[in-house]
């Protein structure tokens, strides 16, 4: 990139988003206000204003949403006559459930989906209930025990699968049947499968209209086990949890249909070598055929395969994909509503997520949307199957827009008008939508707009929840690295003096499938971030190559060398701070979690000297012991790229540490392993290098939730103040 053109688009961009989240008001935050988000003094959330359960009904001629207050109650309005039926409270659902079963009771309004315009469905205490509205009362609908896992409700046969001591079963007016038997002992049934990734959320998926049931079947027997300590005991007790580390064994997965009309089993025929992965599991509109891709252990192709549902057997290969570096397809198959045999397929095969249109027999009929930008979300396809909704980074990777697609010719229309960072719901119909959005200078607004953009009401344009408080000015700018533009994020102190120098506060995540800077409210930030500029220091954000929704090459730039690139970004940021006449370039710290807790150990132990003070949570530090799935992603296996392995792994520079570096861990963490943080610890006692602080929260996971994490950020906060 030409530098004037560079400094033009510097010059503009810092016009458009050079906001200010600065309020006027006189309070400061505490710890408290700034992690849990909520004044105790004034009894408000810190959070902008929204409208809960928001949603349209089943026919999208109208929608509901609960009004705070007391008591709440659930609205439910006319789209074309504006009429408003109140008549459901959590007063009113209270006298129906007392009704119902004596004692049952609801403190807040409970979670729902709707049936029809009439009835809604509510699980309490292991029943699922249907309430109906204009009769004010409930009936039982299925009840099940308190054991279950997994669970996956069907409306077309008003039956519910789920999992129970690793086996599936299926209940229904008719009883409980028990699908499968030899769960347990490595063998699970019905559950995530992949450690969750290639957008696996879940492990049974009911045909359309219920005749069916497909699940995922997961052999992990050959699996390594992996000891997570339970110190609360006494002595403590060991629970085995299965663990598959790069290079080492995977488990084996496979996916079975279950008939509920013959209640027989066939399980597809998916072939070898059974250490692959199967994705994107879709079901055809006519039940006969399953859709899944199938991707190889390299993850670097994939083929979009169609199976026969009454044989399992393989009907054909629709089409293949290639990369030279990774694949990783995150979406299934979503059908046009007026064409059985055409989908829509989305790929990053020409460097960026878009929409193709295929038909079942793996013709590509055309690509819809293409350009430099990223389809980040399908709405969905007209009832007439002419337009696609979607959202994207078309105008900007920093916002999210709702745009329509001509399927037939790829034309493409912007729905939203105002910047910043908007997410849609579509009616069944698609003949409008709701607009939520918010950007650095907007909390929150809902609007309803026709599916041509038009608005037509508005439902909530929330008020600033942080008035009261005295915020520092928050910019987001590019820099340019090695050619590349790279999007940074800077608070700085409550009016701050530009002749002063202030100590910095960089916060880092560095990695894949996440993106910290966007056009939105708080421009991606956080309380605690606000918090420390108000303790006088500037604090800084830099999205490096790596990070995602700039496509794939900036995504896959760190391939097999997890660290490098993302380092070279980091300290691009950094040598900008230091350019600036009103940053401390000896008070700068860096503090990250889990890939961000790699990017600040390896930071502070590969850059030594640029750091004054670092805090590193959950960090990964031998990326050989990390998850199969994530690391060979990104780095290969351990055998294929020694060298990329022994590079990242952060053991071997520990000698390197120089200035005070605080590592904390969760006893639990089933995600990244407390034995990353402790090789690291027991590499600096080897090496002699006091300069690592330690500390470690008993009974938590890969994060410190709730209560407990005021304690965390007071800690972080503490060691930052006291270091730097």
């Amino acid at each position: 990139m030409h530098l004037n053109h560079f400094k033009s688009i510097l010059v503009s961009f810092c016009i458009l988003i050079s906001s200010s989240l600065s309020a006027q008001g006189t309070k400061y935050l505490n710890m408290e206000e700034a992690i849990l988000m909520f004044d105790k003094e004034n009894n408000k959330s810190l959070r902008p204003q929204n409208l809960n359960a928001l949603q349209w009904l089943p026919g999208g001629l109208k929608y509901a949403f609960l009004r705070s207050g007391k008591p709440q109650k659930l609205i439910i309005v006319d789209i074309e006559t504006n009429q408003e039926d109140s008549s459901v409270s959590l007063e009113s659902l209270n006298t129906a459930a007392n009704t119902y079963k004596a004692g049952l009771n609801f403190k807040s309004f409970p979670a729902f989906e709707w049936i029809d315009n009439d009835n809604i469905k509510i699980f309490k205490e292991n029943e699922y209930l249907n309430f109906n509205i204009p009769a004010q009362a409930f009936r039982l609908i299925l009840q099940i025990s308190k054991n279950v896992e997994s669970i996956e409700y069907n409306y077309g046969n008003q039956q519910i699968a789920y999992v129970e001591n690793n086996n599936i079963f299926i209940l229904g007016s008719n009883g409980i049947k028990q699908i499968t038997s030899d769960g347990g002992k490595g063998i699970v049934y019905g559950q995530t499968v992949h450690r969750n990734e290639f957008g696996i959320d879940k492990g049974l998926f009911w045909s359309p209209s219920g005749n069916k049931l497909a699940f995922y079947r997961m052999d992990e027997s050959m699996v390594s086990d992996y000891a997570i300590y339970d110190n609360s005991k006494m002595p403590a007790a060991v629970n085995m949890i299965k663990y598959p580390i790069a290079g080492a064994k995977s488990h084996h997965v496979t996916v079975g249909i279950y008939d509920l009309s013959t209640q027989r089993v066939n399980y597809l025929e998916t072939g070898e070598p059974i250490d692959q992965y199967l994705t994107n599991v879709s079901w055809g509109p006519d039940e006969e055929f399953l859709y899944m891709a199938i991707v190889n252990r390299g993850q670097n192709q994939d083929f979009i395969n169609s199976y026969n549902t009454n044989s399992g057997s393989l009907e054909k290969t629709l089409f293949e994909e290639r990369d030279e570096k990774y694949i990783e397809p995150q979406h299934g198959f979503y059908f046009l509503p007026n064409d059985n045999n055409k989908f829509i397929w989305q790929s990053e095969r020409d460097g960026f997520n878009h929409l193709y249109l295929y038909n079942t027999n793996g013709k590509l009929i055309r690509q819809i949307t293409s350009g430099k930008w990223m389809v980040t979300r399908l709405l969905g396809v007209d009832n007439k199957g002419e337009y696609a909704y979607f959202e994207g980074t078309k105008e900007s990777p920093l916002e999210r827009h709702i745009y329509s697609a001509n399927i037939g010719n790829g034309d493409i229309k912007k729905l939203s008008t105002e910047q910043g960072t908007h997410m849609a719901l579509f009616n069944s119909s698609f003949t409008h939508f709701i607009d939520a959005y918010s950007s650095t200078n907007v909390p929150k607004k809902i609007l309803i707009k026709t599916y041509k953009g038009d608005q037509i009401k508005s439902l909530l344009d929330a008020p600033n929840p942080l008035s009261d408080y005295t915020l520092g000015e928050t910019s987001i700018f590019p820099i340019l690295n090695e050619g590349t533009v790279l999007y940074c994020r800077m608070i700085t102190p409550p009016n701050y003096d530009k002749s002063k120098k202030y100590p910095v506060v960089v916060y880092v995540y560095g990695g894949p499938h996440a993106q910290m800077i966007s056009n939105s409210w708080l421009a991606g930030s956080n309380l605690w971030m606000q918090l420390m500029a108000q303790k006088g220091y500037i604090v800084f954000t830099l999205d490096n190559r790596g990070s995602s929704n700039r496509g794939h090459e900036f995504e896959s730039s760190t391939f097999r060398n997890l660290g490098l690139i993302e380092m070279a970004d980091q300290i691009a940021g950094v040598n900008y701070l230091k350019n600036l006449p009103y940053v401390d370039a000896n008070r700068i710290a860096v503090h990250g979690w889990s890939f961000g807790g790699f990017m600040t150990t390896s930071l502070m132990s590969r850059q030594p000297g640029v750091f004054k003070v670092g805090v590193a949570g959950g960090p990964v530090i031998d990326w050989s012991l990390y998850e199969i799935m994530y690391t060979e992603r990104y780095m290969d296996t351990p055998l294929e790229n020694p060298e990329g392995y022994k590079n990242a792994n952060l053991t071997n520079y520990v000698n390197n540490l120089q200035d005070k570096l605080l590592m904390i861990h969760g006893c639990d963490d089933d995600v990244v392993l407390w034995q990353h943080s402790l090789l690291y610890c027991k590499s600096a006692v080897d090496a002699g290098n006091t300069y690592l602080d330690y500390f470690v929260y008993p009974a938590h996971k890969h994060n410190v939730m709730g209560k407990d994490r005021v304690h965390l950020m007071q800690k972080i906060t503490e060691y930052i103040i006291e270091n730097l």
